[in-house]
């Protein structure tokens, strides 16, 4: 059936319609914007006859007539007054002007009933704690007054306290950890569950300031970040917590910026934390943080990882430029370790025979050398098992004479493990990060110190708390970063990951599996996964020490 055009009034006359209907409304505008005075003194005259009616109405009948009189005796005498009534009509319009504006209503000044009612309990839950019989006049009393000491008090939109000033008095042990623990434990559980509350305690000033802090941001991607060479970024925390910001991307597309404070860990000669220890609950992003660290490493030198889990999470580095090994099994990673511990000592007498002979450091001494630990606990009972040697204990030597031969350790474990980690990892590795959910004893375990913040068991992945040595707690959370090959990947986060990664230095003979392999990534993904059971124990390929005079690089060993 053929289309029938529209009518002429409704297929020519759409514009001219819109164009009558835009006049018709800037007309209105103006009318209003010019008769803005006429219609408020109009509203005005009706608002004072509206007060003129309730008076009269309120005013008993007894008292009408002296009322009526008043009124008559005001009229006559202003029209007796030269220019009265001109005055009188002056006065009444000013009146009209004055009463007929917009109002807006006030903003509140104080807490509601039901905000009063939260500060008044909270108020009687701290006087236990900070007050005593002997005080003469105690600032916290049953049937006392908050106001005096609760102060600067916020509220969110849902009624709870999102911001408290409190004041105690100086009798006070703020300085014992056990009389803090107990008030931030108190006003934890008056104030609401289910966030993150920061406690600052000014013992000069006798005040406690509780704040709510905001989540931490979970939709940073892998990226190189703006950072100088000896600098990794360890994660994401507060404004509060550092003085320095990053630009990073947060867009799907990798237009949108924005800057946001970093836990910058700084490595190197001059380092004072030259290594580090993660630990954490499975799946709490032990893994995502070291690889992070390892793609910022490969920027500005050579990582050798050792995982212990055996799970191939780390396959997508396996023959790329900068990386020296992966290795998954027991074999490996002896053979890894001790060429480690060669190269070493190998760097640490090169850099002394040059500084004997007055000459600069040689190159092959400048680059950093990173050693990754995934798991080697997991390591440690094979090796028992096996009747060999832990392959912790090569680990003294990179750890010990680490700094000065630019060599860092990166060791990541569970927390019900972390038992079986050697005393030298204990008293090398200043630089802690814990991940995951945990209890205040497990912070103070690892970190040193609890933080000043209270802790939450429902956390995403790669979030936790950092410490750089004596340094403060500062929340964590680390940049996505997962495994590319992995299937539940998305594919943001896989091209992220991927464009960081180095080029592939490959084998003549297996140049086109690998090429193929790198445009199917699930392919990749099998490839590998069949290959690290092989590449094990049995035909894992160790590694000599290097010699004095050569660089740091994986030689093969004669078959």
């Amino acid at each position: 059936m053929a289309r029938r055009p529209l009518p002429r009034i409704l297929s020519t006359g759409t514009a001219s319609l819109a164009r009558s209907r835009e006049l018709a409304r800037s007309a209105a505008d103006n009318a209003t914007d010019v008769l803005h005075p006429l219609i408020t003194i109009t509203r005005g005259l009706r608002r004072l006859a509206a007060a003129g009616r309730r008076r009269w109405a309120d005013t008993p009948k007894d008292k009408r007539g002296p009322l009526l009189f008043m009124a008559a005796s005001v009229v006559l005498v202003v029209a007796l007054v030269p220019y009265g009534p001109l005055l009188a009509a002056i006065c009444l319009m000013a009146a009209a002007a004055w009463t007929g504006r917009e109002r807006s209503a006030p903003e509140p000044t104080g807490p509601d009933e039901s905000q009063t009612q939260r500060l008044q309990s909270l108020y009687e839950a701290l006087v236990p704690y900070f007050s005593v019989p002997e005080d003469p006049a105690p600032l916290f009393a049953h049937g006392g007054e908050w106001d005096k000491a609760l102060t600067d008090h916020e509220f969110d939109d849902t009624g709870r306290i999102s911001r408290l000033v409190v004041h105690y008095p100086a009798y006070f042990t703020d300085g014992e950890p056990d009389a803090r623990a107990r008030i931030e434990q108190l006003l934890h559980a008056k104030s609401g569950r289910g966030r993150e509350y920061h406690f600052a305690w000014d013992e000069e000033g006798n005040e406690l300031t509780v704040s709510v802090l905001a989540p931490l941001p979970t939709d940073i991607a892998a990226q190189r970040f703006v950072t100088a060479p000896g600098e990794t970024v360890l994660g994401f925390t507060d404004e509060t917590g550092v003085q320095r910001t990053l630009p990073v991307t947060d867009g799907a597309d990798g237009t949108e910026s924005r800057d946001v404070p970093p836990v910058v860990w700084r490595t190197g000669i001059r380092s004072t934390e030259p290594h580090l220890l993660i630990a954490g609950q499975p799946g709490s992003g032990t893994t995502t943080l070291l690889r992070s660290i390892a793609l910022q490493a490969l920027q500005y030198g050579d990582i050798l990882i050792v995982e212990g889990s055996g799970t191939g999470d780390y396959a997508c580095l396996t023959g790329r430029g900068g990386v020296l090994a992966v290795e998954c099994g027991l074999t490996g990673a002896l053979a890894s370790l001790e060429w480690a511990a060669h190269e070493t000592e190998r760097r640490l007498i090169s850099a002394n025979r040059a500084r004997q002979a007055g000459h600069p450091p040689p190159e092959d001494t400048k680059r950093p050398l990173w050693i990754f630990l995934d798991r080697p606990s997991a390591l440690g009972h094979l090796a028992a098992a096996d009747g060999r040697r832990d392959p912790q204990t090569l680990l003294q030597v990179p750890l010990r004479h680490g700094r000065a031969a630019n060599v860092t350790v990166v060791v990541a474990d569970q927390l019900d493990t972390l038992d079986s980690l050697s005393d030298a990892v204990h008293q090398h590795t200043r630089a802690r990060v814990l991940l995951g959910p945990a209890t205040i004893d497990q912070l103070e375990e690892v970190l040193g110190v609890p933080p000043h913040t209270t802790v939450t068991q429902d956390v995403p992945p790669g979030r936790g708390y950092a410490r750089l040595g004596t340094g403060p707690v500062h929340r964590l959370q680390v940049p996505a970063t997962p495994d590319p090959y992995d299937e539940a990947t998305s594919e943001a986060h896989r091209r992220a990951v991927l464009d960081l990664l180095p080029d592939r230095i490959t084998p003549p003979d297996t140049s086109e599996t690998t090429a193929d392999a790198a445009v199917d990534p699930g392919r990749v993904d099998t490839t590998v996964a069949d290959t690290i059971p092989a590449a094990t124990e049995a035909e894992s390929v160790p590694l000599e020490p290097a010699p004095e005079t050569a660089g740091a690089q994986r030689v093969p060993a004669e078959s």
